[in-house]
């Protein structure tokens, strides 16, 4: 690969986005990704790009601009407190913090960054690991996500570039906020597989949410059962990635990569290792080579383990996009300089081993139904061939 093929969107600036020193979103996880790659030599300064700031009638893409302006005056102490909760801001999920909005409109202008570097054609591939902020809505707040980086991003593909954006979601939570955005648009296709919000946030991603008017039938929810595991897992992520990709037909993908289905994650219960997270950009590479001439842009999203699971699940990603082999174990260096501010015992291995944890007992049934979850979601797409 040349070195324009791929690019990484990334600023030291990404930890602006901080809400509080104990809330469970962490963008140092970010950083720890980056430096991840740093040491095992994957990356270098040909690859880095720096991400702009999104404009406020970028943002309108998407927001309400009196939700913008509240999100501006909430982050110079200037909003009142009813009035930010209307909004989403200032609660327990979505606090306030100073300049919230500068924070906010970078992540986004990171994924516009690397919108444009692939649409253009001055990359292939291109990460930023500070977006994939799924939850937030035209008018609000919500899920820790106060801009919508991948809602904001795929309209202005559509505005300036007129393609088709097949939208996957892996995270553990469910893609709402650009679900909904895109709901009656059928040239935006939605994929989301997420733990079933019959006991998760944000509670949504039903089998039958399908799209509505013009959209109706580009809308696909494959909610898991809790404990689902990953042979389970991998099985509805590879059925239902090909077989929507193939009735699509998209010009450009744009994944979001939340790594908290993993068994160590705080905040789910799907019970997955690292071998998924291997599985996920492999089969997004192969998806965008086959439909898009490559073009994919990845962005982050949820990951609430931020020291042994985020930064190996996000550098699989980059290490795939660059065709490079995963090392057998994490370079000593790294787990030297992070440990002392790690909480826990930082993994030597890439992969985890296979006594992660007790076998699940409801393994057979679980795998039952998410097989018939599965045959339910894509009978439409399977009827029409």
């Amino acid at each position: 690969m040349t070195k324009n093929d791929t690019v990484f969107i990334y600023t030291p600036q990404f930890q602006q986005y901080k809400f509080s020193t104990d809330h469970p979103f962490n963008q140092l996880r970010v950083e720890l990704t980056y430096d991840l790659l740093k040491e095992i030599k994957a990356i270098n300064s040909q690859h880095i790009v720096t991400p702009r700031v999104a404009s406020d009638d970028e943002l309108a893409l998407v927001h309400d601009k009196k939700y913008i302006h509240a999100v501006k005056m909430a982050g110079y102490g200037q909003l009142d407190l009813q009035e930010a909760l209307n909004y989403g801001i200032g609660t327990d999920d979505t606090p306030i913090f100073s300049l919230m909005h500068e924070a906010s409109s970078l992540l986004v202008g990171g994924t516009l960054t690397a919108v444009d570097y692939v649409m253009e054609g001055k990359a292939t591939h291109a990460a930023n690991f500070g977006g994939g902020l799924h939850h937030g809505f035209r008018g609000k707040a919500s899920g820790f996500c106060i801009y919508n980086d991948s809602s904001v991003a795929i309209k202005y593909i559509q505005e300036k570039y007129g393609a088709r954006v097949l939208y996957i979601d892996t995270d553990a939570h469910h893609g709402d906020g650009v679900q909904w955005t895109f709901y009656d648009e059928p040239n935006v296709c939605t994929l989301s597989i997420h733990e079933t919000g019959r006991y998760l946030f944000p509670g949504t991603g039903n089998i039958t949410e399908r799209g509505a008017g013009k959209g109706y039938g580009y809308t696909f929810n494959i909610p898991l059962d809790a404990f689902t595991e990953d042979e389970s897992w991998l099985h509805a992520y590879r059925s239902s990635v090909e077989e929507v990709a193939a009735f699509f037909k998209p010009d450009v993908i744009l994944t979001q990569n939340g790594a908290d289905a993993h068994y160590y994650d705080p905040l789910t219960h799907l019970s997955a290792t690292m071998a998924i997270y291997h599985e996920i950009p492999k089969l997004a590479h192969e998806i965008a080579h086959k439909y898009c001439n490559g073009r994919w842009i990845a962005v982050g999203g949820g990951g609430y383990d931020i020291w042994r699971v985020v930064p190996r699940a996000w550098s699989l990603i980059w290490l795939e996009m660059n065709n490079m082999t995963v090392p057998n174990e994490l370079p000593k260096s790294w787990i030297d300089k992070w440990q002392k501010q790690a909480p826990v015992a930082l993994p030597n291995n890439w992969y985890d081993t296979d006594d992660l944890y007790k076998p699940i007992p409801r393994k057979q049934e679980i795998n039952e139904k998410n097989a018939l979850t599965l045959t339910k979601v894509l009978q439409m797409i399977r009827q029409n061939k």
